[in-house]
């Protein structure tokens, strides 16, 4: 019995291992299912991922290639624009080598006429020699004179017939070398204006305020005139009431105080509060920002010109110059004019642009200080800039602009020129009546002082001196010189913007009757 319990329990026993072996070995069949569709999965996945990671390495690579095609597209577009750029001032530099060469084959042709004519010279020069010998045997068999008389004699003849000849060809020469010099400067004044292109406008000495009604007015006035009374004491102007309707007149020369009575009294007016105290108190105000808009302008000057080392004294005054006139011309306009000529000009001739700019700049700066110092501006500007630390140069430009000391170099010059060009340009400048007739009748005086003078007129707004002369007392070398007598003349003791053109006639008339 027991045999046979135990013999069952070890069957149960084995049939239960069994049964766990099969359990078991399905376990791990599953386990292996899902261990390799794990892998499968994973590998799909890796798969996606890898083409993905392609894809976006594709893209990446295609974007970074477009950027690079684009960057290399700018550089070559970059290059061909510095190619052209050089192709230009390559061509520029030929054209120029190409004149300079020009001008040096004219050069070297006139030297040779001038050695040739020189050598006619000698020729000429030993003919006269034999004539004079010639005429020395002549002379001393013929009259009877001593050696000495006979000598004299003969040396008038020939220095009366020499005077003439040499006269003849000076004057050539100096015409010739007169009318090249004139062209070449022509051309440099022409290019500076042409590039240049302005509108004038004409600065009064009044303004005219609007106001929004006539009862304005009585408040302006105020009670016995005390609110006019006190602007004008504060800003230092005239104030016109009249009948005119809606207008209220400023008047002063000085452009500074009329530009701050001018901002007040607006002000004010939008205000409505008027009364002394108000009055003082927008006076301060407005002075203090018109003295910064000021500072402001002279700053912009200097940016404009590409100057960062200037003086701060010589930047407010420049910024000054916004508010000076000079018959009627804004200088500050000018000052500008006369920048851009005078760089236009030193860039034709192959100057430094940078100084003569700088020399233009400052030209009239005394303008800004003459009416608190004594002496002409060129005199009182140069000294200022000269304690402002600029070059001598710069110092020398702006004193001699005026011709009031000689020019040093050739940016003085230009400073002159280019000061000229600007204030004599028509409608850059008014001048008044007196001063015109005083002009014409100094140029009259003055041509008709010389002897051989019929008459003279003066014509073109005192450009222009017309001189009839006598034809039995002046001859055509004469007239040359008198013309040239009564130029320099005109140059030493006349002030005037420009030229003045000297033109002398000198007319022959024969009258004969037949009866």
């Amino acid at each position: 019995m027991w045999g046979f319990v135990s013999i069952a329990l070890l069957a149960g026993v084995a049939i239960g291992f069994f049964i766990r072996f099969l359990q078991e070995k399905s376990k791990l069949r599953r386990a292996g299912d899902a261990a390799k569709k794990l892998v499968e999965e994973a590998r799909a996945e890796g798969e996606r991922y890898r083409k993905e990671l392609e894809l976006q390495a594709k893209e990446e690579i295609n974007r970074r290639k477009e950027e690079q095609e684009r960057e290399f597209a700018e550089v070559r577009k970059d290059l061909r624009n510095q190619q052209r750029r050089l192709d230009r001032m390559e061509e520029n530099l030929a054209g120029r080598e190409e004149l300079f060469r020009r001008k040096e084959r004219a050069l070297e042709q006139r030297e040779a006429k001038l050695a040739q004519r020189g050598k006619e010279l000698e020729e000429r020069s030993r003919e006269l020699e034999r004539m004079v010998a010639q005429e020395k045997v002549k002379l001393l068999e013929l009259s009877g004179l001593s050696e000495e008389e006979a000598r004299e004699a003969v040396m008038r003849r020939v220095e009366e017939e020499v005077a003439e000849e040499v006269d003849a060809y000076l004057q050539k020469r100096q015409q010739a070398a007169r009318d090249e010099a004139e062209r070449m400067a022509r051309d440099v004044v022409l290019t500076a204006i042409g590039r240049l292109g302005v509108t004038f406008s004409s600065e009064s000495t009044v303004y005219a305020v609007d106001i929004p009604n006539d009862e304005m007015k009585g408040r302006i006035i105020g009670r016995e005139g005390r609110n006019i009374r006190a602007f004008e004491k504060e800003t230092g102007v005239d104030v016109v009431v009249d009948d005119t309707p809606g207008v209220v007149v400023i008047s002063s020369f000085d452009p500074v105080k009329r530009e701050v009575a001018r901002i007040t009294l607006e002000r004010l007016i939008q205000d409505g509060r008027i009364h002394p105290a108000r009055i003082e108190e927008m006076v301060g105000k407005v002075k203090k920002e018109v003295d910064q808009r000021i500072l402001e302008t002279g700053k912009q000057v200097c940016y404009d010109f590409g100057f960062h080392n200037i003086h701060p004294r010589l930047v407010e005054l420049l910024g000054r110059l916004r508010y000076r006139t000079s018959y009627g011309q804004n200088c500050l306009t000018h000052t500008y004019e006369a920048c851009y000529l005078a760089g236009t000009m030193a860039s034709e001739l192959g100057l430094d642009i940078h100084m003569a700019v700088r020399c233009a700049l400052f030209h009239d700066i005394g303008k800004a200080v003459s009416h608190e110092s004594e002496g002409a501006h060129p005199m009182v500007g140069a000294d200022l800039a000269r304690r402002c630390g600029e070059s001598p140069v710069v110092v020398n430009a702006i004193a001699a602009h005026h011709e009031d000391v000689p020019f040093e170099t050739p940016y003085a010059v230009l400073t002159q020129v280019a000061d000229a060009i600007s204030a004599s340009r028509p409608g850059a400048r008014r001048d008044s009546v007196d001063r015109y007739i005083k002009r014409l009748e100094k140029l009259e005086e003055i041509a008709s002082s010389h002897q051989g003078v019929k008459s003279c007129y003066a014509v073109q707004a005192g450009r222009e001196v017309r001189v009839i002369v006598d034809a039995s007392r002046v001859d055509d070398n004469k007239a040359t010189l008198l013309a040239q007598h009564i130029a320099r003349e005109i140059e030493e003791s006349m002030d005037y913007l420009g030229e003045v053109r000297v033109t002398l006639i000198r007319e022959t008339r024969v009258v004969d009757y037949a009866r």
